[in-house]
């Protein structure tokens, strides 16, 4: 009976190992994205480039971004986004683009740290004056911009 559960273990190590070695060497990586040009989404034609723009017009019906980082009284920070003429679709995400709905993308200091799909997210932790910069996202993950500026909010813990 020892020897069974010490090799249920063994097995489970070294087949965890296994499974993230060939993840890796295939491009899944752990933000849920198959990065490999060859399969997953790109296979089925469809651009998946987290740093593409996609420009709208300035006529009136582009969506807006503001953000508010409010410090929660248990524990951490409750990040505000205040939106116009956009709808959050999370069902949507990674399907193409459809004016004036999409996600959003939440950095801390340059690192994305999350996808969000309301107006709420909560932040366990902040280092004093850490940059919290949110993009809001088409569908297929191209950021949004007016013109050639991109629609992005930038606020810094106090």
């Amino acid at each position: 009976m020892d020897r069974t559960i010490a090799m249920l273990v063994i097995g489970l190590v070294f087949g965890g190992g296994i499974g993230f070695v060939i993840a890796a060497g295939n491009g899944v990586t752990l933000d849920g994205h198959d990065h490999d040009a060859h399969g997953g989404e790109m296979a089925q034609g469809m651009e998946h480039a987290h740093d593409d723009m996609l420009s709208l017009e300035d006529d009136g019906t582009a969506p807006e971004l503001a953000v508010e980082l409010i410090k929660d009284p248990a524990s951490g920070w409750n990040l505000h986004l205040l939106v116009k003429n956009f709808v959050f679709t999370p069902e949507n995400a990674s399907q193409p683009h459809v004016s004036g709905e999409g996600h959003a993308h939440v950095y801390v200091n340059g690192a994305k740290i999350s996808r969000l799909y309301g107006e709420w997210m909560h932040i366990a932790s902040l280092p004093e004056g850490a940059s919290v910069k949110v993009t809001l996202n088409a569908n297929d993950h191209r950021v949004l911009a007016v013109g050639d500026q991109p629609l992005e909010a930038i606020v810094s813990a106090p």
